[in-house]
């Protein structure tokens, strides 16, 4: 293994350490006001699947990290979503909301399951309420990728809504700003189902990348934004030639915190653990879905 390649692997397996560490900070508010935020809480469970469901495909993490992450997953589903239980009762508090299915989707796919949440995903689609909800573009698109992989016919066509995207018109590279930079990134995830096809990103999308992402790599290394940083990184390994840049690494490498967690910005917070957890919890996760995508394309690398 590289100095480079270690370096990438090595931020992943404190991160996920820490994400393991601290796995009681994934938590529902059952008794929360529906109107102020009940299923606001599934969005970090959601998210841990989708990096789990990653790192069990690609294959490059050590068995004590391998074994971590599974814990992770189990335990998430079993503790947090009560066997999916707690996704039922989401899907009948608000009926029209695509955000049970959105966190179930990963769950299935590394083999849970849910029957009664999944003949209410499979009623809910027939609505035209469903298709008529009013989402961001690069949402719409990965509602259409979901909607694909879980067998049902999609909203919108994908490519339709790839068009409506920021990503997808291609526009001015200098007018990226934060809210624009995310957007960009999850059209790489969905058009690549979270790296595992990189085909599935068009060639002039992917030529466009590659002249610009080396400078916004640059430009969020230099304001410390972690977060973002991070999600770059993994668009440059969903990429045909990943630049892997080492500097750019050393920079993401040197913010990350000795226990293994990760900032979105700046230093480390402080405060209630709860909240500094609820500050970490998505810096730390894209931190591990970096390095688990750059460690493969590097060792990918040396093979060829």
């Amino acid at each position: 293994m590289t100095t480079a390649t270690r370096l990438f692997h090595d931020v992943g397996q404190q991160a996920v350490a820490w994400l393991h560490t601290h796995r009681d900070g994934f938590r529902l508010e059952p008794d929360a006001d529906p109107e102020t935020g009940f299923l606001e809480r599934f969005k970090p469970v959601g998210e841990l699947a989708l990096i789990c469901k990653v790192l069990f495909r690609e294959g490059v993490s050590g068995s004590r990290e391998s074994a971590m992450a599974r814990a992770l997953i189990d335990h998430a589903w079993r503790e947090v979503l009560d066997g999916g239980r707690m996704l039922v009762r989401a899907q009948r508090t608000e009926p029209a909301s695509p955000v049970p299915f959105e966190v179930y989707l990963p769950f299935r796919e590394l083999g849970y399951s849910q029957p009664e949440l999944e003949q209410a995903v499979r009623l809910n689609h027939r609505l035209a309420s469903w298709a008529a909800l009013e989402v961001t573009p690069v949402r719409r698109l990965g509602l259409s990728r979901f909607e694909q992989r879980f067998g049902l016919e999609a909203s919108l066509d994908p490519a339709q809504a790839l068009r409506r995207t920021w990503l997808g018109r291609r526009p001015e590279p200098w007018t990226v700003e934060g809210h624009t930079g995310y957007a960009i990134t999850h059209t790489v995830f969905h058009l690549t189902d979270w790296g595992e096809r990189p085909e599935g990103l068009p060639g002039e999308l992917a030529g466009y990348l590659g002249d610009w992402l080396p400078v916004w790599l640059d430009d969020w290394l230099d304001l410390g934004r972690w977060d973002l940083l991070g999600e770059l990184l993994v668009v440059d390994a969903c990429l045909p030639r990943p630049a892997l840049d080492e500097r750019i690494w050393e920079g993401f490498a040197a913010a990350q915190l000795p226990d293994g967690s990760m900032p979105a910005v700046g230093e480390a917070p402080t405060g209630d653990p709860q909240d500094v957890f609820d500050m970490l919890y998505h810096p730390t996760l894209v931190a591990a879905f970096a390095s688990v995508l750059a460690t493969s394309r590097s060792l990918d690398r040396l093979s060829g």
